[in-house]
């Protein structure tokens, strides 16, 4: 393969430095502030809008996870189901409140139990009904007052995992004699091994994506690059029902048909920006490689690895705004961000003489499923990638459309500058004046990701305990990493 060079675009505002060629970027920037791996030195304070956000969005989970269970919801306001990841995204979110003093260690270690014990004790079978899940696994959805399975949505692989590194950081931050502290490192522990892992391996190598009681496992596996690193590390050092080193090797070897200098320099690609989020809220990638980030940094001729990668996909999704094939409202070298969000409706509509079609809840990225809408999660969460592309868009979107996508919670899950007129109903949210089409819920599974990266970025709080975290270390030294911490 031709791996090429993408040239350096000259531009001009704010954002200049970032649109273009993110490995000179990177090395300007580390040659005036001493960055490691492409990554600036990360204040101890924050530029106070940042710092707000972050304060907002924690608040939210603060106020819609349910004190008596531990659920928290899909969406809210509109009333919803329980999320089984925003569930292990709040479990990580109440220590960083300890941190920054927004809630006392004793409030974060009671929900923090509250949610283990709930969880632990919740029933597990291969009914249809009545249970969380099967196999140590559980259902995507729970109901929100009794914690069973929601209806009839799939056994989840991936938000089970997403639970469970919520729930193993918990564990590892509240390190104390207290008893209570205590019981949520075993309780954890033990909600992690019970998880039957090669139950799920049901084609050579490979983990399916979910099951269903009523029709067995779904079609789809963990294979080609996506948000499921967290999820393979798991199952591979699952201290009780580990499987073989060969699931990550197989996944690996799909990634050619990921591999992509579109947008940007070369990089493993997902479009929608989740994808290169959710795995790096709990494990540091900076400095380790496994053998296929290896073997690219040889052919490359220069350091590769999973966090690198990450920064050059987000640095892709700014140059996509800018480029703005689509021709949609609003998007710039400041305003950008397309990942997993809510969208005004499935249905198509002319407007300015171009038919356009939108779509509801939908993962949009550059090129796919692009319909205008911008979700502020998608460059939010990044900031521990591109911090110096990510304020400058975080600060225009306020200044920008202000109370309109930014309240009390922080922003509202997504817009679309595009759509200011509806000729008929939409599935979410309304049309507000001076900005277009605005979602009228916060997503949980999007929130999340905007406290604990901002903290990543801050403090490298959750990586640092996730460091030292035995599972995850075993995961790591089983599938192949090498150097950086890992050597330390």
């Amino acid at each position: 393969m031709n791996r090429r060079n993408f040239l350096m675009r000259t531009t001009t505002g704010a954002a200049a430095l970032a649109v273009g060629f993110p490995v000179m970027a990177a090395a300007q920037q580390a040659a005036a502030t001493g960055a490691v791996n492409g990554t600036q030195r990360r204040p101890m304070r924050l530029d106070q809008e940042i710092e707000e956000l972050q304060e907002r969005t924690f608040r939210w989970f603060e106020r819609v996870t349910d004190r008596k269970t531990g659920l928290t919801p899909d969406r809210w306001p509109t009333p919803s189901f329980c999320s089984v990841a925003a569930v292990g995204f709040a479990l990580t979110c109440w220590p960083v409140g300890v941190e920054r003093g927004w809630m006392s260690r004793a409030e974060a270690r009671e929900r923090t139990l509250t949610t283990l014990r709930f969880f632990h004790d919740l029933p597990q079978g291969p009914e249809a009904s009545g249970t969380a899940g099967y196999k140590g696994f559980f259902y995507h959805f729970l109901d929100m007052e009794t914690g069973l399975r929601y209806r009839t949505n799939e056994l989840s692989t991936v938000d089970t995992a997403l639970l469970i590194g919520g729930m193993l950081f918990a564990a590892r931050y509240f390190d104390g004699r207290h008893a209570d502290e205590a019981e949520i490192r075993q309780k954890a522990q033990a909600i992690y091994e019970r998880i039957e892992w090669p139950w799920a391996v049901i084609r050579d190598n490979r983990i399916t994506m979910g099951w269903h009681p009523e029709s067995g496992f779904i079609p789809s596996d963990w294979h080609v690059y996506n948000e499921g690193m967290l999820l393979l590390l798991l199952a591979i050092g699952s201290p009780t029902h580990p499987v073989s080193v060969n699931v990550w090797h197989e996944w690996a070897a799909s990634y050619d048909e990921s591999w992509t200098d579109r947008w940007g320099s070369w990089h493993l690609n997902f479009a929608p920006i989740f994808g290169h989020q959710y795995s790096h809220m709990f494990i540091d990638f900076r400095g380790i490689q496994d053998a296929w980030m290896r073997g690219q940094s040889a052919q490359l001729g220069e350091y590769l690895d999973y966090f690198e990668n990450s920064r050059r996909a987000v640095y892709a999704q700014q140059k996509y705004a800018h480029d703005n094939p689509g021709g949609w409202a609003g998007y710039s070298s400041e305003v950008w961000g397309l990942t997993a969000c809510d969208g005004p409706g499935d249905f198509k509509q002319v407007i300015d003489g171009k038919e356009r079609e939108f779509f509801s809840y939908s993962a949009r990225g550059p090129g796919e499923r692009d319909d205008g809408t911008i979700a502020p999660t998608a460059a939010a969460s990044s900031i521990a990638f591109a911090p110096e592309i990510v304020v400058p868009c975080i600060k225009a979107m306020k200044a920008r459309y202000g109370s309109g996508v930014y309240t009390e919670w922080g922003f509202l899950d997504s817009f679309n500058p595009t759509l200011t007129v509806r000729d008929g109903p939409l599935q979410h949210g309304k049309i507000v004046d001076g900005v277009g089409w605005v979602d009228g819920d916060y997503l949980g599974i999007d929130q999340g990701p905007i406290v604990i990266m901002t903290e990543n970025h801050r403090s490298e709080f959750v990586w640092r305990y996730m460091r030292g975290e035995p599972n995850i270390r075993r995961a790591l030294d089983i599938a192949g990493f090498t150097g950086g911490w890992m050597n330390g």
